[in-house]
């Protein structure tokens, strides 16, 4: 195993240009990849003569120059960033129209990502992120996100859009493992998506994809989607099995996807295409295509957010809780970034000491636990009305909100 790692530490130190040996992988645009200089490369091989294979990464410090300036609880929001693809699926009357909306809106959150291969901060126990939404339409859209569990990590989270009848719930339970020239992070968890306009149709459910961050020995580091998730709708009877495909060392291509839709036992279409490029359906009746999301085209079109400076924040919500780390990352002061990280880091373990010595057990703030799933701790409104819009904004805002 050693010799491995003096085989890549030896790799790394290698002039790093445009030789022949350290071309980009066939087919990866140029934000896919990521090049470690030496020291970076020292880091990581340092890092690595630790693990083991099969080893859990939940409790493994990372170096700060792989981190994603932003909390794990705000990239959720990434999905929410094109909902004008669910909007108004309710008025459609072909249940296999409002289930082809939701694949539109799942598929459309994946072409976001910084450039390289990046991770986002991992949420400390009780962070919480929360944002408003303000579409051109003049409706809103409201969420908060909060780390319910560390060990092991839970995030969970809630969208609202009252008056476009849109309720969003679900939980992301990550799990990584070292695999020897890649990590693997398993996405445990789902979405559930209500379109409150068709209470008859219940719940859509949407599994996540698993991430592949390769190339750590050896060449440059790529961020590949890779094995199946499900989208189902259990009242209607309609599924899609979507495989996200990781390339194969001699051929294949990045980012492809590809998955049928079924109604019952009968399939009805077909879905092709790239998640970071062009998504198309197929309809298997009647041979006629249509693109679910052409990221070159719409990708800029990401609703903006709403977000308190940070002055108005509390001590908890993300971007106060890292800014620190953030505006270290965002000056490439990695050494500054490293302090920052560590302190929040060691102010959670300190937290988390005392906790232990008074028998106190942590309460979430915003969701509590319900036959297995973590659900908001509010009584989701049914309506469009202005009280119910209020309600969603005190709950998440409340107007006295304690410091924690």
């Amino acid at each position: 195993m050693m010799g491995l790692f003096s085989q890549a530490g030896s790799h790394i130190k290698r002039a790093r240009g445009l030789s022949v040996d350290d071309r980009a992988p066939e087919d990866t645009e140029p934000d896919d990849t990521s090049i470690l200089d030496e020291n970076e490369g020292s880091v990581i091989i340092s890092l690595i003569s630790q693990l083991r294979v099969g080893m859990d990464l939940s409790k493994v410090t990372f170096p700060t120059f792989v981190l994603e300036p932003r909390s794990m609880l705000e990239r959720i929001t990434d999905f929410m960033s094109h909902p004008d693809l669910i909007f108004g699926a309710e008025n459609c009357d072909d249940p296999e129209e409002r289930f082809t909306r939701i694949l539109q809106y799942y598929l459309a959150g994946w072409h976001i990502k910084p450039k390289g291969v990046k991770k986002p901060y991992n949420p400390v126990l009780g962070e919480f992120f929360r944002c408003r939404y303000d579409y051109p339409n003049g409706t809103q859209g409201f969420f908060v996100a909060e780390q319910v569990s560390h060990h092991p990590p839970i995030s969970a989270f809630f969208y609202i859009s009252p008056a476009n009848r849109v309720c969003i719930v679900g939980e992301l339970r990550p799990k990584s493992k070292f695999l020897g020239n890649s990590v693997s992070t398993t996405m445990e968890g789902e979405n559930r998506i209500t379109l409150m306009g068709v209470p008859d149709d219940g719940e859509y459910v949407v599994t996540m994809p698993n991430m592949y961050a390769r190339g750590i020995l050896f060449g440059k580091m790529v961020l590949e989607l890779g094995d199946t998730c499900i989208v189902k709708n259990q009242k209607n009877r309609l599924f899609c099995d979507l495989e996200f495909k990781t390339k194969g060392f001699f051929s294949g291509t990045y980012n492809a996807i590809a998955g049928r839709v079924r109604r019952g036992n009968s399939d009805t279409g077909e879905v092709s295409g790239r998640w970071s490029h062009v998504m198309e359906f197929k309809s298997i009746k009647s041979g006629s295509k249509r693109v679910l999301f052409d990221a070159a085209k719409d990708g800029q079109n990401i609703a903006p957010k709403y977000v308190p400076d940070i002055e108005q924040q509390e001590p908890y919500e993300s971007r106060r809780l890292w800014k620190d780390l953030t505006q270290a990352i965002e000056e490439r002061n990695m050494e500054r970034a490293t302090e920052a990280k560590s302190a929040v880091e060691d102010a959670q373990r300190e937290l988390r000491r005392k906790r232990e010595e008074s028998g106190e057990k942590f309460v979430p703030r915003y969701f509590e636990r319900h036959d297995g799933r973590w659900e908001p701790k509010l009584k989701i409104p049914r309506d469009d009305s202005s009280e119910a819009i209020d309600a969603v904004q005190t709950w998440i805002w409340p107007p006295k909100a304690e410091s924690r």
